[in-house]
């Protein structure tokens, strides 16, 4: 079946829209990551920022405080804000395609799989009584004769993490992990509309790339999916977006799924500002987009504009940024 692709203009307002940067309703933090099936949530400053970009009103004291809302180590080995329901089948689809990376990053830090065995047995018993930070692992680890020192924290938390033990809550302390919920019948399948509900048009070397999964896993996923063309892509049947305003005005943090949930970022970050956006070394700044597509970076301390942004439209984003 042929497919007609649309402008990047056409396209980025149509990602937009699908990513609920229009604010199509008013939700809940824990509404917000469910519509989107998970959020990256390696930098704790930004995933507040991600869901104020999403829905009006809301608060960074209501975002950390949500109950609700985990982050584990799942997409492509990083951290996620997921719905604690979610956290366990998500975990064990996606942890293991990590494994091997795991052992060998904790032997590099002077780990023997006996040791690692050890350390997360000690994370674990920690565990017992609430929660711990990662310096709290550090003094665990050094108790115990373990490798301490560096990164040894870290990759004993997310060793931990992948077996189920702990997630972290989003003060960043490790958590025990909450209890099992119900696992879908085909979780590959069942990420893979997630991944489509909020990250129309697509196709399945997007799903493929934002999830970790072998694209031959995520080509056969798509086939249980009901699906309709939009935009040179796929949507699902029911799920199809609303493109944005095109002088739609929204800051968005680095990191921002906006610029995560596809294989290419063309269609929301024209060529000539790649550099801005992403200098190199795993940066993806903040951003500043105009209908769905990049204008500008920011930071705490001001804006840089690559493109025309209305002036009053912007001033009001950073007014509610500076607020929230």
């Amino acid at each position: 079946m042929s497919r007609s692709a649309g402008t990047g203009t056409e396209l980025a307002a149509l990602r937009a829209g699908s990513q609920l940067l229009h604010r199509p309703k008013r939700l809940a933090p824990v509404e917000v990551v469910r519509r989107l099936g998970a959020v990256q949530a390696q930098d704790v400053r930004s995933f507040p920022l991600a869901l104020r970009a999403r829905s009006e009103g809301l608060t960074a004291a209501a975002v950390v405080e949500e109950p609700g809302l985990v982050r584990a180590w799942l997409m492509r080995g990083t951290l996620h804000l997921v719905a604690a329901e979610d956290a366990g089948w998500m975990r064990a689809l996606l942890a293991p395609r990590g494994a091997a990376g795991s052992r060998r990053r904790l032997a590099q830090l002077g780990f023997s799989e006996g040791d690692a065995a050890r350390a997360v047995r000690v994370v674990r018993d920690a565990l017992a009584d609430g929660q711990c930070t990662r310096a709290d692992v550090a003094v665990l680890l050094e108790r115990h004769g373990l490798p301490s020192a560096g990164q040894a924290p870290v990759h004993v938390l997310g060793r931990a993490a992948a077996e189920g033990v702990l997630v972290l809550g989003l003060d960043d302390r490790a958590i025990p992990a909450p209890p099992a919920g119900r696992s879908p019948a085909d979780p590959v399948a069942e990420l893979a509309r997630r991944h489509l509900a909020a990250r129309a048009p697509a196709a399945p070397e997007d799903f493929a790339a934002w999830s970790g999964l072998a694209l031959g896993l995520a080509r056969a996923a798509w086939r249980h999916l009901e699906l309709v063309e939009v935009g040179g892509g796929w949507a699902l049947r029911g799920h199809e977006p609303e493109p944005v305003p095109r002088d739609l005005v929204r800051l968005l943090p680095a990191f921002d799924e906006l610029l995560l949930g596809w294989r290419s970022r063309g269609p929301v970050v024209a060529p000539e500002h790649a550099k801005a956006v992403l200098p190199g070394g795993g940066i993806l700044r903040a951003t500043v987009t105009v209908g769905g597509r990049v204008a500008g970076t920011w930071t705490r301390g001001g804006v840089v504009l690559l493109g025309e942004v209305d002036r009053l439209a912007l001033d009001a984003e950073l007014a509610e940024v500076r607020d929230f």
